[in-house]
């Protein structure tokens, strides 16, 4: 029997438990989260906190790391991969991956996704509802692409960079490491690392430092 352990009960996470469902891979799914009021979500039960994982993993036949925050996401898939326990990857049904394509551990794919070919998705993205990865892009770690974003071919975005719902960039572009681009941003040109950028086009609005 195959049982999925998802750490985080909130929105993102109750999308994810909809999309491993969807996928017919997990007989039955429960929840970590830190908020003890909550015990059930859509049906699943909240089986502990977080910090409780030690104890309830050896249950499951895997976990997923479902926390919007890129950078703490990325360090619970990173503690808990090198304490040996199974990553889940969650691939929704009626999304469209192409074959060539490479999707990274603890990574999550949403209903309406393209990825085309020759594309790689690395460890801990999430790639929401609708978005569009064309050919030959390269995503790095803990990325979020938002739902609704377009983009295309041969384009890189580095790690921990969440792109605002509904954003569009254009082919042959680089997108630094730490970026945000504010929702409904259109990216025609390279974005350095660590800035806040929005418009159409973009403007970089805000520097900040590494916070890792």
């Amino acid at each position: 029997m195959s049982k999925l352990l998802i750490l985080g009960a909130g929105g993102h996470g109750k999308v994810v438990a909809d999309a491993a469902m969807a996928s017919g891979k997990w007989d039955s799914i429960a929840f970590l989260d830190n908020d003890k009021e909550i015990q059930e979500v859509m049906g699943f039960s909240v089986v502990g906190d977080f910090e409780s994982y030690k104890l309830q993993l050896e249950e499951y036949s895997a976990v997923f790391i479902a926390i919007g925050n890129n950078k703490i996401r990325m360090r619970w898939l990173d503690k808990l991969e090198q304490e040996g326990y199974n990553i889940a990857t969650i691939i929704h049904p009626f999304s469209v991956i192409s074959s060539f394509s490479c999707i990274g551990k603890g990574s999550v794919i949403l209903a309406g996704v393209v990825v085309n070919a020759n594309s790689s998705i690395s460890r801990g993205c999430i790639i929401n509802t609708s978005s569009t990865i064309d050919h030959d892009c390269s995503l790095g770690e803990g990325v979020h692409i938002s739902p609704g974003v377009s983009i295309s071919g041969t384009v890189t975005v580095k790690d921990y960079t969440w792109i605002g719902v509904g954003s569009k960039v254009i082919n042959n572009i680089s997108i630094g490491e730490n970026v945000i681009a504010a929702a409904g941003s259109v990216i025609i040109k390279d974005i350095p690392d660590n800035v806040m950028v929005a418009g159409i086009p973009t403007t970089i609005k805000k520097y900040f430092g590494d916070e890792r």
